[in-house]
């Protein structure tokens, strides 16, 4: 039997757990694009917060979501970025009032549809990995290889310090480990796609992992993977 590669991959997690850092280096590897549907969730609550919306008027919300245009275009060879109605705002999106209030316009169901609905079209494209929150359990449930990644709130936190000082953002890491939990708090608790590992995910513990270690074992998967097969759950605790 001939093997052949997934065309889709999904990378579920919670935040500053890897999957970005992974997705990208994977993708390179596979020549597949990388798409992270974070970074729509954070464009649109970009837009919302610069148009003075409440996050909590979800009858506004729903409705602009509808007539936000999304375009997905390649940032680079194995990637793709989000335009907003044809504006580029990819070096706002970690500003500390993003990362503070997209959690709570993420959970509201008139805008993940809208979201959701945008995310499938790209996955027609096939050959791509996409990286977010409910990708293996609400957007691609049929893609051939599913991912999700975990680590200790201590080390994500970490990890994300280490992100916004490399975007030239102030840091302190108490407000950054207080607000990781509380998106944790509320990405596992929402009613409307809640953060949770599909049946037939593997799970990754990144914690002491190296990305290429990480990236190997995720291609080791692809390369064992055939036409036929279902990847079993298998709780990787290597590292620990």
């Amino acid at each position: 039997m001939e093997i052949l590669k997934p065309r889709l991959i999904t990378i579920d997690g919670p935040v500053a757990v890897g999957k970005s850092s992974v997705g990208r280096l994977l993708a390179k590897r596979l020549d597949y694009i990388f798409f992270d549907t974070g970074m729509m969730y954070r464009a649109f609550t970009c837009k919302v917060l610069k148009l003075g919306i409440s996050p909590e008027d979800e009858t506004r919300l729903c409705h602009l979501a509808s007539t936000t245009k999304f375009d997905f275009v390649p940032s680079h060879k194995e990637r793709l970025s989000i335009l907003i109605d044809g504006d580029d705002v990819s070096s706002e999106l970690l500003h500390p009032e993003i990362e503070k209030q997209v959690s709570a316009i993420s959970k509201i169901a008139g805008v993940r549809q809208v979201m959701v609905s945008g995310q499938r079209r790209v996955a027609q494209r096939g050959k791509l990995i996409m990286a977010g929150r409910d990708i293996g359990t609400v957007v691609l449930p049929w893609a051939e290889l599913k991912i999700f990644l975990v680590a200790s709130a201590k080390e994500r936190a970490t990890r994300r310090c280490k992100e916004l000082l490399e975007q030239g953002e102030k840091v302190n890491y108490n407000t950054v480990s207080s607000e990781l939990k509380r998106r944790d708090e509320i990405d596992s608790h929402r009613l409307i796609s809640p953060l949770k590992p599909a049946a037939d995910a593997i799970i990754i513990n990144t914690e002491k992992l190296s990305l290429e270690r990480v990236v190997d074992k995720i291609n080791a998967l692809v390369v064992k993977l055939d036409s036929r097969s279902s990847p079993a759950v298998q709780d990787d605790t290597e590292g620990q």
